[in-house]
C-alpha cells in the first residue's frame, strides 16, 4: 500500500504522496523490440530498393533515356569516336547507331548498378542476422551515445550574448568585528564543512546523503537522476564561507558530470529553485561562465512543462521527452500556486543574459492570468487548473503551497531595483487581505497566521509559514499609507511567535506545524507534525529581523537555534531531521537535506556577519536562499521593460 510522505521540498516545500516506482521495460523486452526495428529497417530497404528496380529500370523497348538532371554527375557521356569527353570536356553527341548504342551501354551501367545496390543491401541484412544479441544491442547503444553527445554539442555550441554584468559587491569576509561573533560564525562554518565533507565522501553525486547509512539519496521531486543537488545547492555558500577549496570541486564536478539530457521527471519548482537559482547565484559571485551556461541548459528542458492550455505550467516535466504533469493529490490535477508562482527571479535573470524573452514572457503571462481571475475575499487559493484556468478547492495557506507566490511578488519589485510596481501592488493588496483574514492574535498573545479552509479559518501554522516575519520586515519600506512601522513589527511579533513553538520543545528545534487552540499554543499536536528536517524558515526570519532592526535578541535567538542543531542532527556522517522535538530520545529521519546547506547554514552564517556581506540593497535572495544581484536600471534589457531613466 502506498503509504503518504511528506515532500520536504524546499524553499517554501509541499507535501506529496510518493509515486509508485518507475517502470522501465525489462532488458529483455527491450531486446526484443530492438531486434524487431532492425529487421524492418532491413526489409523496408529490400523493398524499396525493388520498387525502385521495378519502376525506374529504362525502358529497353523504346530505348527512352533515364534522365535525373544529374548525368553530368553520374553518367559519363560518350564520345562516338573516342571514348569519355573530349579535351576542355565538350561533349560529342553521335547520331543514328550511335546515340543508340551509348543509351545501351548507359542503361546496362544503370542496371549494374542497381543489382550492385540489391547485392550489397542484402549482405547487409545477413550481417545483421548473423550478430548475436549483445552485438545488437551493443550497436544500438553505440549510435544512441553518439546522437546524444552530437546533441550536446550542438547545445554547448550556442555562444550566450554578452551583457553587462551586474555591479556585485559584498560577496565575501564579511567580518563582525565583535570576537565573540565571529567565534559563532566560525563555529556555522565547521557545521558547513562538516555537512560537505560528509556528502563529498558518502554522498558524492547522488542529490542528497542518508547520513547514517552513509550513502547516496534522493526523492521523486528530483526523478530518478543522480543529478548533485547539494553540490549545486551549496554552492554559494561555500563561496560566500571562503571555502574555495570545496567550492572549486563542486565546479569541477558541475562541468564534467552535470547532465540534462536524463530520462527523468524532475519538479519543475523544485529543479528552478535549487539548481537553476543555485547555478546563477554560483555565476554572479565567481564570474565562471560555466554556471551560467549550465543554467541556461536546464532552463531550455524546463520550458516544454509551459505546454498548457492556459500557459500555467505543469508541476512535473520529464527532462529529456519533455511531457509534463501534475501531482496526482493536488486538486483533480491542479498546478499549485506556490509552484507556477516562484518562477520570476530565475526567469527574469535568464532572459537578461540570454537576450531571449521567452524566459520573461512566461512568468509575466502567468501574473497577467491571475490579475484577472476573481480571488474569493481577495485570497488566492492554492490550486489552479492548467486545463480550465479555474480555482480548484479554496484553500489559502502562507505556509507549503501557497507561501513563495507571495514572497516572489514582493522580490520581483525588489529585484528591479522598485520599478516593476506592478508586483509590489500586487503584493501589497495580497497581504492586506491575508491581515484581514488569516492573521489572529492567540489567547496567550502570540500572533500567528492560519490557513483559510472552505470558508473558516484553521488555527494552525506551519514551520514553513514562519518565513513570513522575514518577508513583512522585507516588505515595510515602501509599504502603503505609511505602514512601513506596521509590517516591521508584524514581522517582530511572528519571529516571537515562531521562537515560541521552538522553546516549547524538549530539543529546543521547532516542529513541522502547532496549533493554537483547545489551551495549547505554538505546541504540535498530532505526533506526524511533531518532526525537524533541518528546515531554515525561523532562522531565515531571525536574519532580516537582525538585518532590520538589530535587536540582540535575534543573534541570540540563532545561537540557540544552530546549538540545537549541533547537538541533536549532527551524526559521523553528516546532519540527520529528527522526528520528534518532544522527545528527549530522537529518532532521526537519516536524511541531509540539499537546502540545509543551501539555506539553514547560509542564514545563520550571515546571521553573525557584518551587514556588508552581501547587502540588502543590492541582493536579493531566491527562496533557496540563493543570492541573485539587483538589476538596475541602467541594466535592464527586458522586453517591453518601461524602466528607462
Amino acid at each position: 500500500m502506498t503509504t503518504p510522505a511528506l515532500l520536504p521540498l524546499s524553499g517554501r516545500r509541499i507535501p506529496a504522496l510518493t509515486p509508485g516506482a518507475s517502470s522501465f521495460p525489462h532488458h529483455r523486452a527491450t531486446l526484443r523490440l530492438s531486434e524487431k526495428f532492425i529487421l524492418l529497417l532491413i526489409l523496408s530497404a529490400f523493398i524499396t530498393l525493388c520498387f525502385g528496380a521495378f519502376f525506374f529500370l529504362p525502358d529497353n523497348s523504346k530505348h527512352k533515356r533515364f534522365d535525373l538532371g544529374l548525368e553530368d554527375v553520374l553518367i559519363p557521356h560518350i564520345d562516338p569516336n573516342k571514348e569519355g569527353k573530349l579535351p576542355g570536356g565538350q561533349i560529342i553527341h553521335g547520331q543514328g547507331g550511335h546515340d543508340e548504342h551509348r543509351h545501351r551501354e548507359e542503361e546496362e551501367s544503370l542496371r549494374n548498378k542497381i543489382r550492385a545496390d540489391h547485392e550489397r543491401a542484402l549482405e547487409e541484412a545477413k550481417e545483421k542476422l548473423r550478430k548475436s544479441a549483445e552485438e545488437l544491442r551493443a550497436e544500438i547503444q553505440t549510435e544512441k551515445s553518439k546522437v546524444a553527445q552530437d546533441l550536446r554539442k550542438q547545445d554547448s555550441g550556442k555562444p550566450l550574448p554578452p551583457v553587462p554584468m551586474p555591479k556585485v559587491v559584498g560577496i565575501n569576509d564579511g567580518d563582525p568585528g565583535d570576537p565573540d561573533v565571529k567565534e559563532k560564525r566560525d563555529k556555522i562554518r565547521e557545521m558547513m564543512k562538516h555537512a560537505w565533507d560528509s556528502y563529498r565522501q558518502y554522498g558524492w553525486g547522488h542529490n542528497e546523503l542518508k547520513p547514517l547509512a552513509k550513502k547516496g539519496h534522493s526523492t521523486n521531486i528530483f526523478g530518478n537522476s543522480q543529478m548533485g543537488a547539494t553540490i549545486v545547492d551549496a554552492l554559494d555558500t561555500l563561496y560566500i564561507m571562503g571555502l574555495h577549496d570545496e567550492f572549486k570541486d563542486g565546479k569541477e564536478w558541475i562541468e564534467h558530470n552535470l547532465d540534462f539530457s536524463v530520462n527523468a521527471e524532475v519538479s519543475v519548482f523544485e529543479v528552478n529553485i535549487r539548481f537553476i537559482g543555485g547555478l546563477l547565484a554560483a555565476f554572479y559571485l565567481s564570474g565562471e561562465e560555466v554556471f551560467k551556461v549550465k543554467a541556461v541548459q536546464l532552463a531550455e528542458k524546463l520550458l516544454p512543462a509551459f505546454n498548457t492550455p492556459t500557459g500555467i505550467p505543469w508541476a512535473m516535466v520529464n527532462l529529456k521527452s519533455g511531457v509534463g504533469r501534475n501531482w496526482g493529490w493536488a486538486s483533480a490535477g491542479s498546478s499549485i500556486l506556490a509552484e507556477f508562482g516562484t518562477l520570476h527571479m530565475e526567469f527574469v535573470h535568464l532572459t537578461y543574459l540570454t537576450g531571449d524573452p521567452a524566459y520573461y514572457q512566461k512568468v509575466m503571462h502567468i501574473r497577467k492570468l491571475l490579475a484577472k481571475m476573481d480571488r474569493p475575499n481577495g485570497l488566492y487559493p492554492n490550486y489552479l487548473n492548467p486545463r480550465t484556468g479555474r480555482w480548484g478547492q479554496h484553500h489559502t495557506s502562507v505556509g507549503g503551497l501557497g507561501d513563495s507566490f507571495y514572497e516572489y511578488l514582493l522580490k520581483a519589485w525588489l529585484m528591479s531595483d522598485k520599478t516593476d510596481t506592478e508586483a509590489r501592488k500586487t503584493y501589497d493588496d495580497a497581504i492586506e487581505a491575508i491581515e484581514r483574514h488569516l492573521i489572529r492574535k492567540s489567547n496567550g498573545g502570540l500572533t500567528f497566521i492560519g490557513e483559510w479552509k472552505n470558508g473558516h479559518l484553521e488555527r494552525k501554522m506551519g514551520h514553513l509559514t514562519c518565513f513570513a516575519g522575514g518577508m513583512f520586515a522585507l516588505g515595510a519600506d515602501g509599504s502603503p499609507d505609511d505602514k512601513a512601522g506596521h509590517y516591521l513589527q508584524l514581522g517582530a511579533e511572528i519571529a516571537h511567535t515562531c521562537h515560541e513553538s521552538y522553546d516549547r520543545t524538549v530539543l529546543k528545534l521547532g516542529p513541522e506545524a502547532f496549533k493554537f487552540d483547545s489551551g495549547l499554543e505554538a505546541v504540535a499536536v498530532r505526533q506526524n507534525e511533531k518532526y525537524y528536517i533541518l528546515r531554515p524558515e525561523v532562522i531565515e526570519t531571525y536574519w532580516y529581523m537582525w538585518r532590520f532592526t538589530h535587536d540582540p535578541k535575534y543573534r541570540q535567538w540563532g545561537w540557540e537555534a544552530a546549538q540545537a542543531i549541533d547537538k541533536y542532527c549532527r551524526v559521523s556522517g553528516g546532519f540527520s531531521g529528527v522526528k520528534d522535538v518532544y522527545s528527549s530520545n530522537p529518532t532521526y529521519d537519516d536524511v541531509q537535506q540539499s537546502f540545509f546547506l543551501a539555506e539553514t547554514l547560509k542564514y545563520l552564517y550571515l546571521l553573525f556577519s557584518s551587514d556588508d556581506l552581501l547587502p540588502l540593497d543590492s541582493w536579493v535572495f531566491n527562496t533557496e536562499a540563493h543570492p541573485l544581484p539587483v538589476l538596475h536600471l541602467g541594466n535592464i534589457t527586458l522586453p517591453g521593460s518601461d524602466a528607462r531613466r
